[in-house]
C-alpha cells in the first residue's frame, strides 16, 4: 500500500526533462531555416523603415550665457558655480510658451505651441552654461529655421528675465544632409535578431511538445519496457504514422489493472 502511495507521488511529481543535446541537434538540423527566418527578418526590416517610417532630420545650434559676474576683472568659482545652475533656468526657458509663440509667429508656422515643444529638446554638457538646443523635423530646411528663430528667441527672454548680460551664439543652425533617424542599420540588426529568435523558439517549442515514439531507446526510456527486436523499413516503403507515448501516469495505471 505504502509502495503504490510512493508511486503515485513519484508520477505525480513528474516532470518533462529536456535533453540539451538532442535540442542542440534538432536546432543544428534546422540551421538553415533558422539564417533563412534572420534574412527575413532583415529584409522585412529594411522594407519597412525604407517605406513606412517617415525620415526625421535634426538641427543643433549652441549658445553661452554670460553673466553680469563674469563681466567683471575676474571670475570667481561661485560666479561659476551660480551659472552653472542657472543653467537648469535657462533650459526651461527654451520650451517656455512666450518663447514657442514667438517662434511661430516669426516663421508663420501652422502648429499650436505644443507641436513646436515637442519638437524642441534641450540639454546642456555637465558644468558648462552652454546649451545645446536641437530641433528635430521631417523637412532638414525647417529644421534649420525653427533650431535659429528658438536661439533668437530664448536669447532675448534670458537676457530680459535672467538679467543675463548677453547670451553669445556658439554654432548657427546646421542644414542636416542625413536623418537623424530611423537608424537603417540598426532597425536591420533589430529584424534579423527578431527572426532568429523567432525561428529558434517555434523549432524549441515543436521539439519540446514532441513525445512520439521514434526509436527502440524511446520505448525503454519513456514506457519502461525492453524492445525484443525492431523491424527495419526497406527503402522505397512508406513510413506509417508515429506511435503516440503513453504518458507514465497512464501506463502505470494500466499496469495495476
Amino acid at each position: 500500500m505504502n509502495q503504490e502511495r510512493l508511486m503515485t507521488q513519484e508520477m505525480d511529481n513528474d516532470e518533462i526533462t529536456i535533453d540539451l543535446t538532442e535540442l542542440f541537434i534538432a536546432l543544428w538540423s534546422k540551421l538553415h531555416i533558422i539564417l533563412m527566418a534572420g534574412v527575413l527578418g532583415a529584409l522585412i526590416a529594411f522594407v519597412g523603415t525604407n517605406l513606412l517610417i517617415t525620415p526625421m532630420y535634426t538641427s543643433e545650434t549652441k549658445v553661452y550665457v554670460l553673466s553680469r559676474s563674469d563681466s567683471n576683472a575676474g571670475v570667481t568659482y561661485n560666479d561659476l558655480q551660480t551659472g552653472t545652475q542657472l543653467t537648469q533656468d535657462y533650459m526651461e526657458l527654451v520650451t517656455s510658451r512666450p518663447v514657442l509663440e514667438q517662434v511661430i509667429a516669426v516663421l508663420n508656422l501652422d502648429m499650436e505651441p505644443e507641436d513646436l515643444q515637442d519638437m524642441i529638446s534641450v540639454e546642456t554638457p555637465e558644468g558648462t552654461r552652454i546649451l545645446n538646443i536641437s530641433v528635430e523635423s521631417e523637412d532638414p530646411k525647417e529644421a534649420k529655421e525653427i533650431a535659429d528663430a528658438v536661439r533668437d528667441s530664448v536669447s532675448i527672454q534670458i537676457t530680459e528675465i535672467m538679467d543675463a548680460d548677453a547670451v553669445n551664439t556658439v554654432e548657427e543652425g546646421n542644414l542636416p544632409s542625413t536623418p537623424s533617424s530611423p537608424s537603417l542599420p540598426r532597425n536591420i540588426a533589430i529584424g534579423a535578431l527578431l527572426g532568429l529568435v523567432l525561428a529558434m523558439g517555434v523549432i524549441v517549442l515543436i521539439f519540446v511538445l514532441d513525445d512520439t515514439i521514434k526509436t527502440p531507446d524511446d520505448v525503454e526510456h519513456y514506457l519502461g519496457l525492453n524492445t525484443l527486436t525492431s523491424i527495419p523499413l526497406s527503402e522505397g516503403v512508406k513510413k506509417g504514422k508515429k506511435v503516440k507515448r503513453i504518458p507514465e501516469k497512464q501506463m502505470m495505471r494500466n499496469l495495476k489493472r
